[in-house]
C-alpha cells in the first residue's frame, strides 16, 4: 500500500516516514474514520516488525494513541461512577486497549474495534470488582480513608509500631472521633471472601474458611417452636391419651408394649393413638 493512498488528516505527514509508516505527529487527533485504516496499516507491519526496534515501538505506540477514543467510549457507559473515579477508569480502560493491541492478529478478519472494546470494558469491570467498596461510603471518608492508609504507614516507619488513634488524629490534624469515624469507615472498602482461611486458635492462618464456621439456622428451632405450640394442647387430653402419647414419644415403646402395659390389644392401642395424634395435629393447624 503506497503512502499517498493513505487518510490525509492535519496530524499525519505523508512527506516522513519511520519505515514503511507514515509519521502521524499527534496520533490521538486522527479522525475514528481514518485511525480505522491506519490502525489496519499499522498492525499490518507491527507483526513484522522486530520488538525492541525504534520502528515497532513507534508502530505500537501510534496504534494505543489512535485508538483512545474506543476507550473513552467504553468509559462513557460508567460516567455515573463520578468524574472523580473516570480518570481511573479510563487509565484501566487503556491497559485494556494495550492487551488488545498486543494480541490482535489481522489473519482472523475481525475489526479491531469489535476485538477491542470486550477488552476495555472487561478491565473496567475488573477494575471495579477489586477496588469497589463493599458498602455505601460518602467521597470525605473514601478520601479519608487513603490519608489515614498514608499516615498509617509513615508512622509505623518512624514509632517502629502501628500508631494509636491518637497519634493518627495528631498527624492529620483531626479529632480522635472523625480518625475513629474513617477508620469503620475502611472496613467497608472490600468485602472478605468466606471461602478465604480463618486463622486458629494457636494463631495460625491455616483454620477453616469463614463460610465453613458460619453460623446458620438450627433446624431443631422448628422443633422448639412445634412443642411451644404443642404444650397446651397435650393439658386438655386426658390422662390415658397423655399416657399412651408419653410412652409412645418419651419411652419410645412400640405400640405391643403399650398394650401389654395397659392391659389391651395392640390393635386398640393403634386406634386410640391414630385418634389422640389426630386430635392434636387438628389443634396445631387450628393455631396456623
Amino acid at each position: 500500500m503506497s503512502v499517498a493512498r493513505e487518510p490525509t488528516t492535519s496530524s499525519v505527514r505523508t512527506d516522513r516516514i519511520v519505515g514503511d509508516l507514515p509519521w502521524i505527529e499527534d496520533a490521538g487527533k486522527v479522525a475514528p474514520k481514518d485511525a480505522r485504516a491506519l490502525s489496519k496499516l499499522f498492525f499490518d507491519r507491527l507483526q513484522v516488525l522486530e520488538e525492541g526496534t525504534h520502528e515497532y515501538q513507534y508502530a505500537r505506540n501510534t496504534l494505543i494513541e489512535m485508538n483512545r477514543s474506543l476507550v473513552v467510549f467504553a468509559a462513557s457507559r460508567f460516567r455515573h461512577r463520578g468524574s472523580g473515579e473516570m480518570e481511573d477508569i479510563l487509565q484501566v480502560g487503556t491497559v485494556g486497549l494495550i492487551k488488545a493491541i498486543d494480541r490482535f492478529d489481522l489473519s482472523r478478519e475481525v475489526e479491531f474495534t469489535s476485538f477491542a472494546i470486550p477488552y476495555i470494558v472487561g478491565e473496567i469491570k475488573r477494575f471495579f470488582r477489586d477496588t469497589s467498596w463493599a458498602v455505601h461510603v460518602p467521597r470525605r471518608l473514601q478520601e479519608l480513608r487513603v490519608e489515614l492508609a498514608k499516615a498509617k504507614e509513615r508512622l509505623a516507619a518512624v514509632l517502629d509500631r502501628q500508631p494509636s488513634v491518637h497519634e493518627l488524629a495528631v498527624d492529620l490534624d483531626l479529632s480522635d472521633d472523625e480518625v475513629i469515624e474513617g477508620l469503620v469507615a475502611s472496613n467497608g472498602y472490600m468485602a472478605g471472601s468466606l471461602d478465604a482461611p480463618g486463622g486458629n486458635h494457636d494463631g495460625s492462618a491455616a483454620g477453616p474458611t469463614y463460610a465453613e464456621i458460619l453460623g446458620d439456622r438450627d433446624p431443631a428451632l422448628e422443633l422448639v417452636e412445634d412443642l411451644h405450640a404443642l404444650a397446651p394442647l397435650l393439658q386438655e387430653l386426658d390422662d390415658r391419651e397423655r399416657h399412651i402419647v408419653e410412652m409412645r414419644f418419651g419411652q419410645e415403646m412400640t405400640q405391643c408394649q403399650i398394650g401389654a402395659e395397659l392391659g389391651v390389644s395392640q390393635m386398640h392401642v393403634s386406634r386410640l393413638l391414630a385418634r389422640t395424634l389426630t386430635k392434636l395435629r387438628t389443634g396445631m393447624l387450628a393455631d396456623d
